[in-house]
């Protein structure tokens, strides 16, 4: 689905935060796009649409309260314990000098 738009480098589960596109989500993370991808109901790990797709210089922070961020007209919520994936995907593209060093490399 998500075709020739690089490696992926994190993903997190969202659930539309607004009216419009209500439903379950993907937040796909690649070396060259921000894809959010549409869930089945029940299955939420099985993607069945590209929804929207944005420049992988797309910021997905600031996180607002109740762990929401917005995407182009769109807002999306997640659990606390992917705040640190929203960080880390932000801090690899406008601050990667703040990124540890990997520790399995070679994986």
């Amino acid at each position: 689905m998500l075709g020739d738009r690089g490696a992926i480098h994190y993903v997190f589960p969202a659930l539309s935060a607004g009216p419009e596109e209500a439903g379950n989500f993907l937040i796909v993370v690649t070396g060259v796009s921000v894809t959010v991808l549409a869930t089945r109901t029940l299955r939420s790990d099985r993607p069945v649409s590209v929804v929207a797709e944005f420049s992988r210089h797309t910021r997905l922070g600031p996180i607002l309260p109740g762990f929401v961020i917005e995407l182009g007209s769109m807002a999306f919520e997640f659990d606390e314990e992917y705040a640190a994936v929203v960080a880390a995907a932000d801090a690899e593209i406008f601050a990667p000098e703040i990124l540890p060093a990997d520790p399995l490399p070679e994986l």
